[in-house]
């Protein structure tokens, strides 16, 4: 057993998918410490809980890679721990001919990234399988799923707590120390010394990352993606997942509509730039954050770039028949009094200082310290496969390795869990 000691900042599905990891192949025991008091409070607990098959990423990059790898072990995860996982298949629906070219770069990436069973269909092809969906085509991926990532992260965390890792929740990270030795961090007032440090924070990447003085050439801009659900006999006009063709500018997919485990069906989201990093409404402000957020010359290039895109996402969120006429395109018989309020959710999206969104994930190692720069959609369904990618990076016990380096530790024997241990009511 090693006598490794890793802290992991962020009770997601994603710092407990890499918690999990780290216990289990490293043999270390792990720490996760969050702010808030039960886990997956932000984006994992406001995901529509699609599982991506990899359909869009560009060939060759992260994305693409273990959004795929991801997939096929969120499938046989669910299936060993009785979790939710259905696949209800989606369609991606070109509504105007212009839109066909963007469908054949669907389809000729889905190709690239080994994604199976991708077929190109044409209006009545696409209406054998949502019968009140319309379109000139669109592309249909048969595999791609849905489940409760809540549900996943909670099971991540008893594995955690069963491989003898601890959960630290209500432990806000207030500082951050590299020592010779490794790495102090002090949360909700209390010291913890690890030999190597993985922050996984989301919305919070850029407070902890200025801890450690590795601010970057990026920041998190939250985007607030905003729901409705449909009510009543509306739901039963759609089977699966129906999505647009989206704008190969954004890393955003645009309005669709979303079958969920719990029999809802989601409209949206929009892509809203919050005013607060947990700006979860129009009246979520806090100054100091939207100033530090306004302050980055990324976000400034951004607007300056996109500003018509932006006021047409305002004016949706704010006009409800703007908002649900993008779904309409594709399921005409939709109406407005079909729609109820549904719970949305912040994106922690990486801008780059020249204003670029950027698409892929981004994890820099710098010394002891690994940070998770940017982990968006499809970052969940890829949260197995993300783990070990972070695991193999995270130095090996005893070396920091040089700042911006990756290295790879040697593999060791999965530890054996312990006896489950009780649960508190957040897990």
């Amino acid at each position: 057993m090693s006598s490794e000691r890793i802290g992991v900042v962020g009770a997601g599905i994603l710092g407990l998918a890499i918690a999990r990891e780290l216990a289990r192949e490293r043999g270390a025991t792990v720490t996760v410490l969050d702010k808030e008091d039960r886990i997956a409070a932000h984006q994992t607990g406001h995901n529509s809980g699609v599982v991506h098959a990899g359909i869009y990423y560009t060939p060759g990059s992260l994305k693409a890679k273990l959004c795929r790898e991801g997939m096929a072990m969120m499938r046989a995860y669910c299936a060993e721990h009785s979790l939710p996982y259905d696949e209800v298949g989606k369609l991606v629906i070109a509504t105007t001919p212009a839109e066909r070219a963007g469908l054949r770069r669907i389809a000729e990436r889905a190709r690239a990234n080994g994604v199976a069973d991708v077929a190109v269909l044409d209006g009545l092809g696409l209406r054998e399988i949502e019968p009140n969906a319309v379109g000139v085509g669109a592309v249909h991926s048969p595999r791609t799923a849905i489940t409760d990532f809540a549900a996943v992260a909670r099971r991540f965390a008893a594995d955690v707590e069963e491989l003898g890792g601890g959960l630290r929740l209500s432990h806000p990270v207030q500082a951050i120390r590299e020592t010779s030795s490794g790495v102090q961090v002090r949360a909700a007032g209390q010291d913890f010394t690890f030999d190597k440090l993985v922050v996984c924070a989301g919305l919070g990447t850029d407070a902890v990352a200025k801890m450690v003085g590795r601010s970057g050439e990026m920041r998190i801009v939250p985007f607030r993606g905003e729901f409705q659900k449909l009510t009543g006999s509306a739901k039963d006009l759609v089977k699966g997942l129906i999505y647009p063709v989206p704008d190969p500018r954004y890393p955003f997919l645009g309005v669709h509509l979303t079958r969920r485990v719990d029999g809802d069906v989601l409209v949206g989201p929009n892509a809203v730039m919050a005013l607060a990093y947990e700006g979860y409404s129009w009246g979520r402000i806090v100054p100091s954050e939207l100033r530090d957020i306004l302050a980055w010359e990324g976000t400034r290039r951004m607007a300056l770039k996109h500003w018509r895109t932006g006021l047409s996402e305002v004016y949706g969120s704010l006009i409800k028949e703007a908002f649900l006429a993008g779904a309409r395109r594709f399921v005409p018989a939709l109406s407005v009094s079909d729609l109820a309020p549904a719970t949305g959710g912040v994106r922690a999206q990486a801008v780059a200082r020249d204003g670029g969104l950027l698409d892929d994930f981004a994890i820099d190692v710098h010394g002891p310290v690994v940070l998770v720069r940017n982990a968006p959609s499809p970052a969940a369904t890829s949260s197995l496969a993300i783990a070990k990618h972070v695991a193999a990076v995270v130095p090996p016990a005893g070396r920091g390795g040089p700042q911006g380096a990756q290295g790879a530790p040697e593999p060791r024997e999965p530890r054996e869990p312990r006896e489950p241990r009780e649960h508190g009511k957040n897990h």
